[in-house]
Formats: C-alpha cells, sequence, structure tokens
C-alpha cells in the first residue's frame, strides 16, 4: 500500500459495524444487498429498471426543472436533467445537511466521490448515463448542527432562532456572519472569491435551502452535479402511498426493530419509533403520534382522526416528512437510484433498513462509504518528510506515535521483550521444580516471576520516559505537526472548512482523487 494513504479499517476512526461490512463479514452481510464492487452495478441496474417507472421519471423531471427556475445552472446540469427522462438513466446520491457555507470539508468529499463514481460507471457500463446527485436535507430541524462552522480556529456562527424544517429558513441575520467570515479569510484573491461566493449564496437568496442549491452548483456545476429538494408537493406525492402505509400499519418499526435484533454485537446508530413521520409546516415540524385511536402532532393542538389524515395525505402530501428511518425509503422511490455514497454514521443507519425496503418492495440501493483526505500544505508535506513519519502514523494516538517515534530515534534498544522471555523460561523450570514439592511453594515462584516481569517493566517505561527528554525537541515537533492536520485530535474533515483549503484547482483535485471504491484515506498534499 501507498505510503500516502491508510484504509479505513485501520484508520481507527470507524465503528465495528463499518469495519465488519468492509471486511465482508457473514455475520451482517444480510443487512445489505449488493457490496460495492464495480461488477455488481450491472446486476443492480436490472433490478432497479424493473423497479422504477416511467411515471416516476417524468414527475421526478419536472420536479428538477421547476426547482432549478430561477437558478442560472450550467450546460452540464441541464442535459443531466434532460438525461433522466430516460430508461437508460441513473443516479448515484448523496446527501448532506445544510450546514452554513458547506460547514466540514467532507461535505466535499461527499459530492466528489458521488461524481467520480459516475464516471466510472460510465467507462464500464457504455449504454447507460449516470447522473451525480446531491440530496439537500431540507427538511431537518436541528438547526444548532448546521448554523456555523470553523476556519482558522475560528468559528463563524449564524445567530438566529429557527423552529421549522431549516431550508425554508430565512437568511436574515447572515450579515454579521458574513463580515466575521470576512475577517477571518483574510486578503488575496482567493479570499475575495470566497467572500463573493459567501455573499452571493447567503445574502442574495431568501432562503437556506436556495443558498446552499447556488454555493453547491457553483461549486459542482462543471460536474453536472443535480441537486433536488425533496420538500415538494409532487416528489411527496410520489411517496403518499408510503405515508399512508407508515400511519395506517406502521411496518417500519416493526422491520427495523427486527433489524436491530440482530445487530445484539455491534452500537445502534438510530432507532424507530412507533411512527416515522414528522408533521411540517414553516415554522414547525414536530413528531405524529398516534394516542387513543386520534393521530397528534407533538407539542401542538393538532390531530386528526384517521379519515381527517387519509384526507391530508391525498390532498397535501407536502404536510409530511420521513424521519431517519423512511427518508432513504422517499429517496428510493423517487430517484433511479443505484447506490448511496455517505459516512459512516450514516451507512451504519442505512444498515439498518433492508428488511423495511424488502417489506416495502423497493430495491435497496448499494451503500458506499465517502472518500476521506487529509490537505497538508507542501511546507507539512516537507516536514512529514524531514521528521520521518508517515502518513498512517498519524492516525495514531498521540501518545503511541511519541513512543513509537522514541524508539525509533533512539541508540538503545527500548525493549526488555528478550529479557522478558528469559525469565519466563526460567521460572518455568523452576515451576516444575515446585510441582514436585509443597504446593504452597508454586504460589511463591508465580509471585516472584510477577514481581520480576514488573521490575523489567518499570525499567522499560524509565528508559522509555528518559529517552524521551533526550528526543523531545524532534518528537515535539511531530505533535506539533499531528496537531495541525488532526485539530483537536479529531479527523481535519470534520473540523475544518473548505475555504481553509480552497484554490482555484481544490475542487477539481478532490474529484479527481476520489474513488470510493478505494477504501481508504488519502493524504493530499495542496
Amino acid at each position: 500500500m501507498p505510503t500516502d494513504c491508510i484504509s479505513y479499517q485501520k484508520s481507527g476512526y470507524f465503528s465495528k459495524l463499518i469495519v465488519d461490512y468492509l471486511d465482508e463479514k457473514p455475520e451482517i452481510q444480510a443487512l445489505y444487498h449488493r457490496f460495492p464492487r464495480i461488477e455488481n452495478f450491472g446486476a443492480q441496474i436490472e433490478e432497479k429498471t424493473k423497479n422504477y417507472s416511467t411515471e416516476n421519471r417524468l414527475i421526478l423531471v419536472e420536479a428538477l426543472i421547476n426547482q432549478n427556475t430561477n437558478f442560472p445552472i450550467s450546460q452540464a446540469i441541464q442535459a443531466n436533467i434532460a438525461l433522466l427522462k430516460s430508461d437508460k438513466t441513473f443516479t448515484i446520491t448523496t446527501g448532506h445537511q445544510l450546514n452554513l457555507f458547506s460547514g466540514p470539508a467532507y461535505f466535499i468529499y461527499k459530492i466528489a466521490s458521488t461524481i467520480n463514481l459516475c464516471k466510472q460507471l460510465k467507462q464500464n457500463y457504455s449504454d447507460y448515463n449516470f447522473v451525480p446527485v446531491y440530496w439537500m436535507a431540507t427538511e431537518d430541524h436541528d438547526f444548532e448542527e448546521i448554523n456555523h462552522f470553523h476556519l482558522n480556529h475560528q468559528k463563524i456562527k449564524w445567530e438566529k432562532d429557527s423552529f421549522g424544517p431549516v431550508g425554508r429558513l430565512a437568511t436574515d441575520g447572515l450579515e454579521q456572519a458574513f463580515v466575521e467570515f470576512s475577517k477571518a479569510i483574510g486578503l488575496g484573491e482567493t479570499a475575495e472569491h470566497l467572500k463573493e461566493l459567501f455573499h452571493k449564496s447567503y445574502l442574495e437568496h431568501t432562503n437556506l435551502a436556495d443558498a446552499t442549491r447556488f454555493l453547491a452548483n457553483e461549486l459542482f456545476k462543471s460536474a453536472g452535479l443535480v441537486i433536488i429538494d425533496g420538500d415538494d408537493t409532487n416528489l411527496k406525492a410520489l411517496f403518499a402511498p408510503y405515508i399512508k402505509d407508515e400511519l395506517l400499519h406502521r411496518n417500519s418499526f416493526t422491520t427495523v426493530s427486527k433489524t436491530i435484533n440482530q445487530l445484539k454485537n455491534y452500537s445502534v446508530q438510530v432507532n424507530p419509533r412507533e411512527i416515522n413521520l414528522f408533521y411540517i409546516d414553516d415554522n414547525l415540524r414536530e413528531r405524529i403520534i398516534f394516542e387513543n385511536n386520534i393521530y397528534k402532532v407533538n407539542n401542538t393542538e393538532i390531530q386528526f382522526t384517521e379519515s381527517e389524515i387519509r384526507k391530508l395525505i391525498e390532498n397535501s402530501p407536502e404536510k409530511f416528512s420521513p424521519n431517519v428511518i423512511l427518508r432513504p425509503l422517499y429517496q428510493e422511490v423517487i430517484l433511479p437510484n443505484l447506490a448511496y455514497i455517505g459516512g459512516g454514521g450514516e451507512i451504519a443507519y442505512w444498515l439498518e433498513l433492508k428488511n423495511n425496503f424488502e417489506t416495502q418492495k423497493v430495491t435497496f440501493p448499494i451503500l458506499m462509504l465517502r472518500n476521506s483526505f487529509v490537505i497538508a500544505t507542501k511546507k507539512q508535506a516537507l516536514k512529514m518528510k524531514k521528521l520521518e513519519i508517515s502518513f498512517p502514523e498519524l492516525f495514531l494516538k498521540q501518545h503511541e506515535l511519541v513512543n513509537q517515534k522514541t524508539k525509533e530515534f533512539s541508540n538503545i534498544k527500548i525493549d526488555f521483550s528478550e529479557q522478558k522471555e528469559t525469565i519466563k523460561k526460567q521460572f518455568s523450570e523452576l515451576l516444575k521444580i515446585a510441582e514436585q514439592t509443597d504446593k504452597s511453594f508454586i504460589g511463591a515462584v508465580k509471585a516472584q516471576e510477577a514481581k520480576q516481569l514488573k521490575g523489567l517493566e518499570n525499567l522499560e517505561k524509565r528508559l522509555l520516559k528518559a529517552e524521551k527528554r533526550v528526543h523531545l525537541e524532534k518528537t515535539a515537533r511531530i505533535t506539533d505537526l499531528q496537531n495541525q492536520l488532526f485539530p483537536n485530535g479529531s479527523l481535519q474533515e470534520r473540523k475544518s472548512n473548505f475555504s481553509a483549503f480552497y484554490s482555484d484547482q481544490f475542487v477539481n483535485e478532490i474529484i479527481s482523487q476520489s474513488n470510493p471504491l478505494e477504501t481508504q484515506f488519502k493524504l493530499i498534499s495542496l
């Protein structure tokens, strides 16, 4: 394996469930449909073709045209929307919250992975077309998760109250965030470009969904990225039969709970509710609960009888919003989709959903991890070389990294394993003697062995501590570099905004380096 990458399994940043998924462990193979290999997409295409109607295609295309009416979308995007009319066209989808100015850098990596996979599929299945799709999570309502981003150790935050679906949220109040961003980004041509991008996105659009659409269009317009907003009356109408089934029969609770019972050796990402739908309005997104034969909207006075809620589904399906359990089903019903690309947490909850898809007779997509990167400056890359530190070593816990490098730099062998083995052999002989005499002597021999091994361990630790002082200056430079690339001991991509690394070629470079079929963290030097 090249020294500028590390497998996801060895990185230490993925759950046991995801590691076992990547390793195709037999005990979880029932949780997914097809493993993400290029040769498996042929069968996926065939199955989705049979399970996706022309009617849905035409409604989807009309919705996408309507959603983009007021946006100057590129010819590549227009062409991809037009291609979706053909039954030879399929989508690869990723989704993300409407984080302010995209939030952490992995927003870029998710979409880049999606775009690159479409290119690979076209090379391998030339008779078909593949369109990258970004699903905007406009119906989420957790504003605290999305109202900020980090740049140069500074938190840029949008101060505002929010109660309903965030996509409908007015962009007023972002002027102050723009001022703070302008100060943090500094001076120069790139800084001016980013300030203009922020201004046009957030200060020239009236709601967060439009602002996010503009931003993503600007970043990925040449790649033909199609952006979809699920908060759409016509698209919700396609999903109405599943909304009705959820309210009347609550199958998703039963099927997902059954899967969770199979995940006893893993941490469960999400738990289903009895009804996995919200009721939404401009300033409201609250759970629907069923009590005493009445459908109630939690924390409100709104309620419906069964006949009333049936009429609401028929006349106003946009009033219903799927939660994390049902949103994937909604996506796969309205899109001719083959694969979903997401982070480890997302894939973990998708792995809970296959039974529900089968119950609803909807094709379950291929699940793929997005690409992950660590971005280093040329100076940082040179420093790694001078300090004789490999990229995989940077993923070690800091104390482990310091210990390992200290042992490498030392002229003394800081490893008493041979001495410990010698002691163990000596006491093994003593135990044979002890077994032939008083049994109480056995305990004394074992106690003495443990004492001598403990003494060696203490000496080893003291020697390592002494050598750390000798090589302190060099290991301090190493930990300083690790802190730069792993801010606050966490992944750079989960903390830093893309603007910290941005250049004219940044997005294209990330796209070219992406390949979700390769499950590796990669180091990119810019």
